[in-house]
């Protein structure tokens, strides 16, 4: 599976963005999509992951209820929502993908994006 990931840019505090994950070479209808985050210095750390059919999803303490994860199957893409974004949330953002089930752990995932910029201005 190869991942492209995008929509990432500069924005200010309280502003809303939405990153895509496209997926190309197989369908992900048996993949949980992840997204992860990484600052300069700092482990990539779990944003969201939902599964495979998007029934459920999971979302880190410092980003629940302002992030959403969803997925389009028929497009072969998942996407994240970024509502209210703090200056915190600058980092490059990761998707990546592994069979259905949700992880919250980067080593669990097989699949990798090369990541998108988000920079958010107070």
């Amino acid at each position: 599976v190869q991942l492209q990931a995008s929509g990432g840019g500069l924005v200010q505090a309280g502003d809303s963005l939405t990153l895509s994950c496209a997926a190309s070479g197989r369908t992900l209808d048996t993949f949980a999509v992840g997204w992860f985050r990484q600052t300069p210095g700092k482990e990539r750390e779990f944003v969201a992951a939902i599964t495979w059919n998007g029934d459920n999803a999971d979302y880190a303490v410092d980003v629940e209820g302002r992030f959403t994860i969803s997925r389009d199957n028929a497009r072969n893409t998942g996407y994240l929502q970024m509502n209210s974004l703090k200056s915190e949330d600058t980092a490059v953002y990761y998707c990546a993908v592994r069979p259905f089930t949700i992880r919250t752990s980067p080593t669990l995932y097989a699949y990798w994006g090369q990541g998108t910029l988000v920079t958010v201005s107070s």
